[in-house]
């Protein structure tokens, strides 16, 4: 089972949030949705130690967990961070150069999609159409947009946010 590969940092207050509302809702049909959809916001991601909780405390397999949680975009195995960057590798971004963007982010931030720098400063993910196809290629950060960026503009754009802290 793939997973981050930053260490797990939940405190004992969230593990004792997260049995208390499963305790609330294993005696409940479909409890595993709303049980992963309260733990994904009690800890932003589901990591493994969470998913082991869950099956143990509804009785269900690990495996069932991390089916749901692969095959539902709401739910992410990754912690995600300060600065969400999104890249669109949809058609008008990919044929106008998207792919050496996502390339260039890759490597400057030393992460692939999904997945989050140490420092949890930056999560990267790559994505689909973000509805700004004259802007081709677009990045996002968080709620800002960036359009008609080349790969040699991505540096510049990140340390602005690096600056932010």
């Amino acid at each position: 089972m793939k997973g981050s590969t930053l260490p797990f940092d939940g405190t004992p207050e969230q593990e004792q949030a997260l049995r208390q509302k499963l305790s609330e809702l294993k005696e409940k049909s479909g409890a595993l949705m709303p049980a992963m959809q309260f733990a994904q916001g009690l800890y932003g991601y589901l990591p493994y130690e969470v998913q082991q909780i869950i099956a143990e405390e509804l009785g269900v397999t690990l495996s069932e967990v991390y089916g749901v949680a692969t095959f539902y975009s709401q739910f992410s195995l990754y912690p995600k961070g300060k600065y969400q960057v999104g890249i669109c590798l949809g058609t008008a971004c990919y044929v106008n150069g998207s792919q050496d963007i996502y390339d260039k982010l890759q490597s400057l931030l030393g992460i692939k999609s999904g997945e989050c720098t140490a420092d949890k400063l930056f999560s990267l993910d790559a994505t689909r159409c973000v509805g700004c196809c004259g802007m081709a290629p677009v990045m996002t950060i968080n709620e800002d947009v960036y359009g008609r960026i080349k790969p040699d503009d991505v540096e510049a754009i990140l340390n602005k946010y690096r600056e932010r802290g």
